[in-house]
């Protein structure tokens, strides 16, 4: 990056604010912008807009979205859309939609709880009842426990004139015909007389529903407004973007000039001079950044770590000078979702899902799509290493006496310890490319306290931890007795203890050495351990899943096999597939999430710690235009 620091008159500000927007390389400093009372509008219109087009992508997706309207007959019109040239008619009309179906659902939610209220009182003429008002004759509605009017009805009949019009297992509904005035004094809730039955209140909400389907054609025209919806939107984004810049711009000479701070790719701060050499009475100083600057980031990856930004992203993005590990813990993301996950079925189905993303998706969702399509296709090949198909053993439908006897991964048995090494491989790495990036930043006699870190673990790892995973493994001329082994740690107790910091004296060094090794020891051991959800989360979705499977046969009986084909067997075959569709289901979702959450998690505190990692919220976004987003 290339900073730029701008000197221009007051007056020429918004022209030349215009002129970045047309070049879009420079992005000019906001931070601690805040809001005035006057720009909280603009702010809420913004989130208001961006909502809009949520919703609207969202139901244009539906099968609410259609130009088909139902006329009042039943009919159904076909109506020419019109979509709005204005974005803000558009959106003004969607917001007015929007509150009109809110009544609508209101409305209609509550007609449909009175049809189910007025149901058990049948179906009666609202005119007849006046009539009998008119000649003195008041209906009056009470409900009833069905034991308490089963006890009084003949005592209650006496007294007044009765009419049982509905009855369920807990409930009486009766009227009482009385005369205008009359008290009525029965062990029951009267209830108000119903202004309309059950049929009418439905015909009123019909009417609701009527109107919710036509609004939809409206709804549909906005839709298809959205290309202008998304330039007002834009347009808005930039109105805020000019309102930042002004409100964060240094003021000098009594207001009469403007100081603010650009950024460019330094690439292509080439175009960015040619345009202010030509732009009169401006003033730029550039210089390249230093580290109390707070630089702008923009990642550049090749196609394969491109798809695992959107990973790191939800954690932080690098900051400027320092290294963008995304291409380093891209594969064992990938790696460690195949684990969790573990079964070679669902990881068909994830890349099955990436694949339908991606040919029907759009634009929006391709980079999700190509991540879902390596995460299920890692799945996939953990998957058949480790003989797992939908919970199903493949050594077993190979015919092998036993896994151990197969070229297959026994996870259950083997994949603890084999977790563990994993973790310790990421977190070696990470130290790795820490000391990388301490040479590079400061210097290599900076990394002589992290590098004898790293001697003694890797040193350990090769003489000790190779041997007891495997003794084919073990180094002959590395061992744990070995001269090669201790002269390996004492140039790390050496470095990690005595030269931590050159610049500082021994015994300090010394002390400073010792408490980081009290540190390092407890942390390390807690990020190793970390590792061990790996095999947890991979064991406990192959057991549900083999729980499935089995209530899916045992429940059924087909565990015992299919003696003779029949109706029944039908059924059975029925069941079991509900069974084994619905549990599946249910473990591959949260399978997935598990497998897309803490690997996440190990990323972010275990790798992203031992690395070296620091954090900026600050992205390169140039000011740009429509002609040139």
């Amino acid at each position: 990056m290339s900073r730029y620091d701008f000197v221009l008159l007051a007056t020429q500000s918004e022209d030349f604010i215009a002129r970045l927007r047309e070049l879009g390389l420079v992005d000019i400093t906001t931070t601690g912008w805040e809001p005035q009372e006057k720009d909280r509008q603009l702010v809420m219109d913004i989130d208001q807009y961006r909502k809009a087009i949520e919703t609207l992508e969202e139901f244009s997706k539906g099968e609410e979205y259609g130009f088909a309207k139902k006329g009042a007959d039943g009919s159904v019109v076909m109506v020419e859309p019109q979509p709005y040239t204005s974005g803000k008619e558009a959106f003004e009309k969607y917001t007015e939609l929007r509150q009109q179906k809110s009544a609508l659902q209101a409305e209609e939610a509550r007609l449909e709880k009175m049809v189910e209220e007025l149901k058990p009182w049948g179906e009666f003429e609202g005119e007849a009842r006046e009539k009998l008002l008119q000649q003195g004759i008041v209906l009056r509605y009470f409900v009833a426990q069905a034991s308490t009017f089963e006890k009084c009805a003949e005592e209650w009949a006496a007294a007044y004139t009765i009419v049982e019009i509905n009855r369920d297992a807990s409930t009486v509904y009766f009227v009482v015909v009385a005369a205008p005035g009359e008290d009525i004094v029965i062990d029951a809730q009267e209830v108000k007389a119903p202004a309309m039955d059950s049929r009418a209140a439905d015909a009123e909400a019909e009417k609701c529903r009527l109107e919710l389907q036509n609004l939809n054609v409206e709804f549909s025209i906005c839709a298809a407004s959205l290309d202008a919806i998304k330039q007002q939107y834009d347009a808005l984004v930039r109105q805020l973007q000019d309102v930042k810049i002004k409100g964060t711009a240094t003021e000098a000479a009594d207001g009469a000039l403007v100081v603010m701070e650009g950024w460019a790719e330094e690439d292509k701060s080439q175009q960015v001079d040619a345009l202010l050499d030509e732009y009169p009475d401006v003033i730029y100083l550039k210089r390249n950044p230093v580290p109390e600057d707070d630089t702008p980031v923009k990642l550049k990856n090749n196609w394969f770590a491109r798809l695992f930004e959107m990973i790191g992203a939800m954690y932080a993005l690098p900051k400027y000078g320092t290294m963008d590990l995304t291409p380093f813990f891209a594969p064992f993301y990938m790696l460690f979702f195949a684990i969790c996950l573990n079964d070679a079925g669902y990881g068909a189905i994830l890349t099955l899902v990436g694949a339908i993303l991606l040919a029907k998706g759009g634009k929006g969702l391709k980079q999700a799509a190509w991540l879902t399509i390596f995460c299920g296709g890692a799945t996939t090949l953990f998957g058949l290493y480790t003989g797992s198909l939908f919970g199903m053993s493949i050594p077993d439908m190979l015919g092998y006496e036993s896994i151990a006897n197969s070229p297959f991964l026994d996870f259950q048995n083997q994949f603890f310890s084999l977790a563990l090494a994993l973790g310790v491989v990421q977190i070696l790495f990470g130290m790795f490319l820490n000391i990388c990036l301490q040479t590079k930043l400061f210097g290599f006699t900076s990394t002589f306290g992290l590098l004898g870190w790293f001697i003694i673990l890797l040193s350990g790892c090769l003489a000790v931890g190779l041997p007891m995973m495997n003794e084919n493994l073990t180094i002959s001329w590395f061992t744990a007795s070995s001269p090669a082994f201790y002269a390996a740690m004492g140039v790390g107790a050496v470095l990690m203890l005595l030269l931590n910091n050159i610049k500082r004296n021994p015994l300090i060094n010394f002390g400073s050495g010792l408490w980081d090794a009290y540190n390092n020891i407890t942390g390390l051991l807690s990020d190793v351990l970390s590792y061990i959800r790996l095999f947890a989360i991979g064991l406990s979705g192959g057991v549900l899943a083999q729980v499935f499977n089995s209530l899916a046969m045992g429940l059924t009986g087909l565990d015992a096999g299919i003696e003779s084909f029949g109706v029944g067997t039908v059924f059975q075959i029925i069941g079991a597939s509900a069974i084994l569709l619905i549990g599946h289901g249910i473990n591959l979702f949260m399978s997935a999430i598990s497998s897309f959450v803490h690997p996440m998690r190990l990323t972010f505190v275990e790798f992203y710690k031992n690395a070296g990692f620091e954090m900026t919220t600050r992205q390169f976004e140039p000011l740009t235009n429509e002609n040139n987003k």
